[in-house]
C-alpha cells in the first residue's frame, strides 16, 4: 500500500464557483487584482470599505480551523497587514468534527479543506443588490490577496490604524527566492499533513500516535458515514461527484483507522494482512521523515537570514512560519523554547545523524531582526532556520495565533 496515495486520497477538484447570499455574515468587498511578481506597493484595500458604509456592505470571511497548518498562514497575514478585528469575520470549520464535509461547505470549497475566504464582488456591494461572493480556496491566493488589499496607498478607509507593510517581494530576485521557498513548503516532500499522520516509525511510537489520532480520525469517518447514509435515503441531496467524494475521505480515514486500532498487539500477534498493513506504514513514515532532510537542507541554504529574504518580513515567512510551527510540534517542541532547543529536537526527530550546519552568526540574526543581542558572543553560530525562530516568534502575529501553543 501506498500511504502517500491514501493521504492524498478524494482530493478531488472541483469548479471554484461564485457563491450567492443574502446572509451579512460575510462582508466585504473583491476585485480583479492586477499580478505583478515585483511589486513595490500593494494595490488599494479591496476589504476595506469607509467607516460610516460599514453597517451597509458585506465583508470578507475566512473559514478556518484552530489546529490547521495551512490556515495559520492567512491568520498571521491578518495581524501582520494590520487588519482591524472587525473587517474580517473569522469563521471556524471544526476538522475533527468533519464540519468540512459539510454540503453548505463543499459549496464554498469543493476540496472540502481550509481556509477558505469568501469576499463578495466589487459590483454587488450596494445595499439593494443581492451581493454575489467568489470563494478563494488556496493558501497562497488567499495571503496574496490579503497583501493586495490593504495598503498604505489604499483609497479608501479602514477600521483599522495599523501600518500596512507590503509583505510582497520588492525585485525580482527576491520574488524568484520567495516563490521558490513556498512551493518547497507546499510540495509533497515537506508537507506537514502527511507528517502528521505518519509520525511514528517504531511500535512504541505508533501506539503515542494512535492515542493521538484516532478520536480525530473516528469523528472525519463517523461523520462521513452519517453524510453518505442521509444522502442514501434522501434526507440530504448530494451528487454523484459528492457522494464518490465522501467514499473516497472515509476509506482513506478507515485505512488509517485499522493501522491504529491494532497497535496494542505485537506484530505476531497480527494476522497476516495486518502485519503487512503495519510494516508498510512504518516503512513509508521512515521515508517521509528521511525526505524531510532534504527540504530542511534546502531551506537553510537557500534563505537569507533570518528571514527568507533577510531582515523584512515577506510572504514567504508567513507560510515559513506556519510550517516550521507544524514540524516543530511533531516534533515534541514548544512554542516556548528558543531556536537552538527546537531545532536540535527537530533535528533529533528526523533522526540518522541529521544536523543543519551551524554557520550563521546568532548576533547578526538578531541585529538584522531587531532583537537584542544581550550576553552573545560574536563567535556564536546557529543554523538559519533556528535564528527564523527566534526572530518570527518574537512578532505579534507569532504571539497572537500561537500564544496558545503550536499546532
Amino acid at each position: 500500500m501506498n500511504w502517500g496515495d491514501v493521504i492524498q486520497v478524494g482530493q478531488w477538484r472541483g469548479p471554484n464557483s461564485d457563491i450567492q447570499s443574502k446572509h451579512g455574515h460575510l462582508h466585504q468587498l473583491s476585485s480583479s487584482l492586477p499580478s505583478s511578481p515585483h511589486r513595490t506597493l500593494s494595490r488599494s484595500c479591496l476589504l476595506c470599505s469607509s467607516v460610516t458604509d460599514m453597517q451597509h456592505v458585506p465583508k470578507a470571511a475566512l473559514y478556518y480551523y484552530h489546529g490547521s497548518v495551512w490556515a495559520s498562514v492567512p491568520l498571521l497575514a491578518l495581524e501582520e497587514k494590520g487588519y482591524g478585528s472587525d473587517e474580517v469575520d473569522l469563521k471556524e470549520v471544526n476538522l475533527a468534527k468533519g464540519e468540512n464535509f459539510d454540503p453548505s461547505y463543499l459549496r464554498l470549497n469543493p476540496h472540502g479543506t481550509v481556509p477558505t475566504l469568501v469576499v463578495p464582488l466589487e459590483k454587488t456591494l450596494s445595499p439593494e443588490i443581492e451581493s454575489r461572493y467568489k470563494a478563494i480556496q488556496d493558501t497562497k491566493a488567499i495571503v496574496d490577496f490579503l497583501d493586495k488589499s490593504r495598503s498604505t496607498q489604499s483609497r479608501t478607509h479602514t477600521t483599522s490604524s495599523a501600518p500596512s507593510p507590503s509583505l510582497a517581494p520588492a525585485t525580482i530576485a527576491f520574488s524568484t527566492l520567495s516563490n521558490q521557498t513556498v512551493e518547497l513548503l507546499h510540495s509533497p516532500a515537506a508537507d506537514p499533513n502527511a507528517l502528521f499522520y505518519m509520525n511514528a516509525r517504531s511500535d512504541d511510537e505508533l501506539r503515542a500516535l494512535a492515542d493521538k489520532l484516532l478520536p480525530f480520525l473516528h469523528g472525519r469517518r463517523d461523520k462521513l458515514a452519517t453524510l453518505l447514509a442521509e444522502s442514501e435515503s434522501g434526507t440530504i441531496q448530494a451528487s454523484e461527484k459528492t457522494k464518490a467524494f465522501w467514499q473516497m475521505k472515509k476509506v482513506a480515514a478507515e485505512q488509517f483507522i485499522q493501522v491504529f486500532e491494532d497497535v496494542n498487539k505485537s506484530a505476531a500477534e497480527l494476522p497476516d494482512e495486518a502485519r503487512q498493513r503495519r510494516e508498510e506504514y512504518l516503512q513509508s513514515a521512515k521515508r517521509a521523515w528521511g525526505a524531510l532532510a532534504d527540504v530542511l537542507h534546502h531551506l537553510h541554504k537557500d534563505m537569507i537570514g533570518p528571514y527568507v529574504l533577510g531582515d523584512q518580513v515577506s510572504i514567504a515567512d508567513l507560510h515559513l512560519a506556519a510550517w516550521l510551527a507544524r514540524i516543530a510540534t511533531l516534533a515534541g517542541a514548544s512554542a516556548s523554547e528558543d531556536g537552538n532547543t527546537v531545532l536540535g529536537k527537530i533535528e533529533a526527530h528526523v533522526g540518522d545523524g541529521f544536523s543543519l550546519p551551524k554557520d550563521f552568526s546568532i548576533a547578526e540574526a538578531r541585529r538584522r531582526a531587531g532583537i537584542a543581542a544581550t550576553n552573545v558572543d560574536s563567535t556564536e553560530r546557529q543554523d538559519k532556520l533556528a535564528a527564523f525562530w527566534d526572530a518570527i516568534k518574537e512578532r505579534p502575529s507569532w504571539k497572537k495565533v500561537y500564544g496558545d501553543g503550536l499546532h
